[in-house]
């Protein structure tokens, strides 16, 4: 069954399901230039409204439902996110005893109830590398090792609307917010080994703002889960937009791999930055041009 669905109205959990390359948002639906109509659908610059562009529908048209959410008489530009995919009834995931991802609800009473399963695992990676599990200096490390592994991955257990805790105001502000150089660290899901760096993220709110200590809590929230640092950007982007609905949201990620460090090519002093766009600051070079300036300068 085709579906269309905004993206304010979407749970954390459908949000992080929803996130990937092939099904994400079309930035350019929502942008609009930078000036005092950006927060509305009517324009006096003769341009086109946000409600007048055309949006291609999906090749069924849906049908009626009395489950459908009312319309609302907002006029804040919202991302649309679009899909074709079909929803299954069964997952297949029944039988599962755990599932990390929070869109599925048949999870232990709490992660730690794994640990005694994870401890096994790291006593059989020991004995694999060669070890003596049994030795003194290695006796606690398979729980310790597994305690660390579910502190790094405790952003599974998190969700964005727990987070923002009603941090969400209304005030008559449209200039840029930026929070820059918030710290990050995450674990790589190709090779199970960290990398960090810093996050930096600007938007323009459309008469709703965020507090700012929320903006590192969202990083928090996708960085302690395994991940790429693409994915992440991403998702940074996704979440800021869903939580205030603004113009536009801009988030730039710069990190260090260990597995470029440590092992393989071993370049030291390689760093990967990542940006997503969205909004605004997609469409409109000078925005984007501010918000960079800002996040390089000293």
């Amino acid at each position: 069954m085709s579906f269309t669905r905004q993206l304010s109205e979407m749970s954390a959990s459908e949000l992080n399901d929803a996130i990937d390359d092939t099904n994400f948002p079309q930035a350019h639906i929502l942008s609009r230039g930078r000036n005092n109509s950006v927060c509305s659908t009517s324009s006096t610059s003769g341009t086109s409204s946000l409600a007048d562009r055309v949006v291609s529908a999906p090749e069924e048209p849906l049908p009626a439902s009395s489950e459908e959410p009312a319309a609302t008489n907002s006029n804040r530009p919202r991302l649309i996110l679009k899909s074709s995919a079909s929803i299954p009834e069964n997952d297949g995931h029944e039988n599962c005893t755990f599932h990390h991802d929070l869109e599925l609800d048949h999870k232990p009473p709490t992660r730690e109830a794994l640990l005694p399963d994870m401890a096994r695992s790291y006593r059989l990676l020991l004995g694999g590398l060669g070890e003596n599990p049994d030795r003194q200096g290695l006796i606690k490390t398979p729980e310790r090792a597994a305690k660390a592994m579910l502190y790094f991955t405790k952003g599974y257990d998190q969700n964005l609307e727990d987070v923002l805790n009603g941090a969400v105001f209304d005030e008559d502000h449209d200039e840029m917010v930026v929070v820059k150089d918030i710290e990050m660290f995450s674990m790589c899901e190709h090779h199970l080994v960290p990398f960090y760096g810093k996050v930096s993220i600007g938007y323009l709110p459309c008469n709703k703002i965020l507090g700012l200590s929320k903006l590192a809590r969202i990083v928090e929230i996708f960085s302690r889960r395994l991940q790429v640092q693409e994915r992440l950007t991403k998702q940074i982007a996704v979440a800021v937009t869903q939580a205030v609905q603004p113009a536009g949201v801009a988030v730039v990620v710069e990190g260090v791999h260990m597995c470029m460090v440590m092992r393989g090519v071993q370049k030291i002093n390689s760093k990967t930055v990542t940006s997503t766009m969205l909004g605004v600051f997609r469409d409109d070079p000078k925005t984007r041009e501010e918000f960079l300036n800002l996040v390089n300068s000293k």
